[in-house]
């Protein structure tokens, strides 16, 4: 029966989640990267784009927070925004305090390792945050393994199996903070993971209204 309430509650939340707080601040994410993109390309020649993530240089330092809002051009911007909003809105399925911890997590962290482990050049896009929310849905799926968790995992897994890829060193892409951002993306989800009832031990129950000589084992007669 839990579990069926569970699966009923995750279809509740995709009928009635598009109007959802989560869904509206994904939106918002990716209006404001289109408009740092287009501000940046007719407005500031450009310039914007060059404050990413430097790793392991001071200057570069400040990049782990712009880093996911800057794009190189509108390619860059176009294949970063579909698999933003449905990954991102997977994960904001579950409430709006989820996906921001999921999101800031993924930043902090996976802005963090790669200044500190990136390989040399400029690091920009959201590609970073895209596989933070990857990570945390796999990352639920494992460490909940209760339905709400799992089905969102496996429609992220069929739908973005390629992603992996992305984290296959290569010329070109930012592939440190592919892997930086999906760690960060399962640490989220690990520390998101709530208390687990612990299984019921014979010491919590009540047993005084039976003889000290009962035999629970015995078949009824």
């Amino acid at each position: 029966m839990a579990q069926v309430d569970e699966q009923r509650s995750l279809v509740g939340r995709i009928a009635g989640g598009v109007g959802s707080s989560a869904f509206a601040m994904v939106a918002a994410y990716i209006v404001l990267i289109w408009t740092i993109e287009i501000v940046d390309t007719f407005l500031l020649g450009s310039n914007l784009q060059r404050g990413g993530i430097l790793p392991r240089e001071r200057e570069g330092l400040d990049g782990i927070l712009w880093a996911p809002f800057l794009h190189s051009d509108w390619g860059h911007v176009l294949s970063n925004t579909a698999p933003l909003a449905f990954l991102g809105g997977l994960v904001g399925l579950r409430g709006r305090g989820r996906w921001l911890t999921v999101t800031v997590v993924a930043i902090v962290v996976g802005g963090g390792l790669t200044w500190m482990l990136g390989g040399s050049g400029n690091h920009i896009g959201a590609s970073g945050v895209i596989f933070g929310y990857f990570g945390a849905l796999l990352g639920a799926g494992l460490f909940e393994r209760r339905p709400i968790a799992i089905a969102p995992a496996l429609v992220a897994i069929f739908m973005y199996y390629g992603l992996i890829v992305g984290l296959v060193p290569q010329d070109g892409i930012s592939w440190e903070g592919h892997l930086f951002g999906m760690i960060g993306g399962l640490l989220a989800s690990r520390l998101l993971v709530g208390p687990k009832e612990d299984p019921l031990d014979e010491n919590d129950l009540d047993l005084s209204a039976f003889p000290p000589d009962f035999d629970f084992g015995a078949a009824p007669e």
